[in-house]
């Protein structure tokens, strides 16, 4: 099995962008009221659903 090396910018790509949708959410849950809760709820479970997502598939599995 060949190892493929990854550029920084590929190994910080999605942890960078549930960090944005995280911080949105979470400011947009605390600052407003009505549809910002569920849309901060939904966009911090998506960090969690993320996370053990990849959790589940394991090292070295492919993303498709």
């Amino acid at each position: 099995m060949r190892t493929r090396r990854l550029g920084l910018g590929t190994v910080f790509a999605v942890p960078a962008v549930l960090f944005v949708l995280s911080l949105i959410g979470l400011v947009g849950a605390l600052l407003a009221d009505g549809a910002w809760d569920g849309i901060g709820a939904a966009l911090l479970a998506l960090a969690v659903a993320t996370a053990i997502g990849a959790r589940l598939r394991g090292p070295g599995r492919p993303h498709h």
